[in-house]
């Protein structure tokens, strides 16, 4: 709610991730609780702990669901819709304690839970790579979205140089310091996605590595922050996509004004989910199809 910058909601500022059209997935940003949504809060990766803390959310999810359906046949019909979002909710979390089931005894390096956030931006932003990570080698996702700051980020970089606010540092006007002073955040930013790359290429995966069998897209809403300018934006595209992907290292130039929809469609076409429209999406991109 409430209006973050040229009108629109602070929804848009926080997340990139939606259940729905119109209902926004809220943020993770304390890596203690991410982990405790993946493998529970019993302290480590430890797959006898991780069944047990299973078995138990299970009973408890099971007891919800009763009492829900008992209570559904009373309503009326607006406290009806309310309940069915409501529903929606706990399927979504009763489908993670199925996949949590099915990979309770995979074999998975020994992690202990985080204590919290980490003191410096770059051991926070890397525990929470390292914990998305363990999620794509259990198998407990196949989809995660990552937000390297959230817009109009106020952040400040003062391991690196940069004390000023991360924002108003954006809107350089040219000035040549600021120009210095934003390239040194997109390069702690790069390279914190480049360890994650490379431990993802470090991590065996079936007859390969999990980099090769991941699409990683990486970028970002706006092309010049000093204008606003969101045409033609960086966008990087990485991984094999389990042979979906043009192998080898390329710089692709779209028409002018291709919305960046058409990548995600194409993305979507390559993971199986094939779909005939995102926003305003006019078609998927054949420069990454596999001749």
């Amino acid at each position: 709610s409430g209006s973050c910058d040229v009108g629109f909601s602070c929804t848009y500022t926080n997340t990139i991730s939606w259940r729905s059209d119109t209902t926004p997935l809220s943020g993770e940003n304390n890596p203690r609780a991410v982990f405790e949504r993946l493998f529970g809060d019993a302290g480590s990766t430890d797959s006898a702990a991780r069944l047990a803390r299973i078995r138990k959310d299970r009973r408890i999810l099971d007891s919800v669901t009763e009492k829900i359906d008992a209570l559904q046949r009373g309503l009326g019909p607006n406290d009806r819709v309310r309940v069915t979002e409501y529903l929606e909710a706990v399927r979504d979390i009763e489908r993670r304690i199925q996949k949590a089931e099915e990979q309770s005894d995979r074999e998975l390096p020994e992690v202990d839970q985080p204590a919290g956030i980490p003191a410096t931006y770059a051991e926070h932003a890397r525990l929470m790579f390292d914990l998305m990570l363990l999620a794509y080698q259990t198998d407990l996702t196949r989809v995660s979205t990552y937000m390297m700051a959230r817009e109009i980020s106020g952040r400040t970089y003062p391991e690196i140089g940069v004390p000023d606010s991360h924002h108003p540092t954006s809107h350089h006007r040219d000035d040549p310091t600021l120009y210095e002073k934003i390239a040194k955040i997109n390069e702690i930013h790069i390279s914190l996605f480049g360890y994650f790359l490379e431990k993802a290429r470090a991590t065996p995966d079936g007859d390969g590595n999990l980099l090769d069998h991941m699409m990683l897209l990486y970028g970002a809403g706006m092309s010049d922050s000093n204008l606003h300018d969101n045409k033609g934006l960086p966008l990087v595209l990485v991984g094999g996509g389990s042979g979906q992907l043009k192998p080898g290292a390329r710089h692709l130039v779209t028409k002018e004004r291709t919305p960046a929809t058409n990548l995600h469609l194409t993305i979507l076409d390559k993971m199986g989910v094939p779909v005939d429209r995102i926003a305003d999406s006019t078609g998927p991109l054949d420069l990454l199809t596999v001749s």
